[in-house]
């Protein structure tokens, strides 16, 4: 089983430190990624984003086959996307899902993800924190097999 962990980032992270600071923090998807990368430590850690669900699919199916443990925020497709449900389906190890904010003190459209119904464990509320954390929680699923 590979010891490779993806940290997957939907549509709109990439304005992280601009978009909404008073929901979202000031901190920056660059920021994010190097405290992933200094909580992977030897792991091997592929971080992406992407606006596109297609292109956010298309790197779940490269997990699948790549990764043995997935760290996903899809953001607002969490509300939305059956089509990113049924790859996530496939995963076979460690998936967990990651928000910012916390998505049940937010407006109801915020309450259902449909990644929760297959994820091993969700964070939601960390801020920027909550990466880190997950990428703690992956490598520990992992070593316990």
């Amino acid at each position: 089983m590979s010891t490779a962990i993806h940290v997957l980032n939907g549509p709109n992270l990439n304005r992280l430190g601009r978009r909404e600071p008073a929901i979202y923090g000031t901190t920056t998807l660059a920021e994010i990624e190097a405290l992933c990368r200094q909580e992977a430590g030897d792991s091997p850690l592929a971080f992406r984003q992407t606006n596109w669900e297609g292109q956010l699919i298309d790197w779940v199916h490269e997990a699948i086959d790549a990764a043995g443990a997935l760290v996903i925020n899809p953001a607002g497709l969490s509300f939305t996307s059956v089509s990113l449900l049924d790859a996530l389906k496939m995963f076979p190890g460690p998936l967990i899902e990651l928000h910012i904010s916390n998505v049940h003190r937010r407006e109801p459209l915020y309450h259902h993800s449909y990644v929760s119904t297959v994820a091993t464990a969700v964070i939601a509320g960390l801020g920027a924190e909550g990466y880190p954390v997950a990428v703690r929680a992956a490598k520990r699923l992992l070593a316990a097999g």
